[in-house]
């Protein structure tokens, strides 16, 4: 199958660099004395969290959660499933949910408004990419890299099935292929 390149692996790396000096900008802002805390969704945001957190030039703590709304599939159920729990203690940090791709806002929405419970000093969003016409307004991620449009992505973390989450740069499957 012959996959479409969308991101190479450069312009990957533009992009977590210009996240990486946003979130240092901010939290240079806060008075915090402990490091912010980065709470990689998983499967999809560990390729971009690790790339992310080695760009960063203040220190930074992580932690996932596990979430699911598509399973095997290339649409989303509309339902977030999470099925691992963040297990660093999040009352009073500086925390910032760090995912894969921003397409309709739903699975940030249902971690924020989980992690939120814990009473975080303050909470905010990071997606690698952001669709066109994706989360509503108000709801796009504080930190955003690259901005996307049609097409199911796969590649630096990102899957189908489980397949394609080791190549070095953002790829879309072919329209014609079978949703499995």
């Amino acid at each position: 199958m012959e996959l479409e390149p969308r991101f190479s692996a450069d312009e990957i790396r533009e992009a977590v660099a210009r996240v990486a000096r946003a979130i240092e900008a901010d939290a240079a802002q806060r008075d915090s004395e402990e490091p912010p805390l980065l709470v990689g969704v998983l499967k999809g945001s560990f390729v971009f969290l690790a790339d992310l957190m080695r760009e960063l030039r203040i220190p930074a703590e992580v932690d996932f959660v596990r979430a699911s709304s598509y399973g095997a599939g290339t649409t989303s159920s509309g339902e977030v499933d999470l099925t691992k729990d963040i297990k660093t203690e999040v009352a009073g940090r500086d925390v910032i949910v760090v995912e894969d791709i921003a397409e309709t806002g739903l699975t940030m929405r249902a971690i924020c408004d989980h992690v939120a419970t814990s009473e975080p000093a303050s909470l905010r969003t990071c997606a690698l990419l952001v669709r066109e016409g994706g989360p509503p307004p108000g709801e796009e991620p504080d930190y955003a890299g690259l901005r996307v449009g049609p097409g199911f992505l796969v590649g630096y973390g990102l899957d189908h099935a489980e397949r394609y989450r080791g190549l070095p740069d953002i790829r879309a499957l072919p329209e014609d292929r079978p949703d499995t």
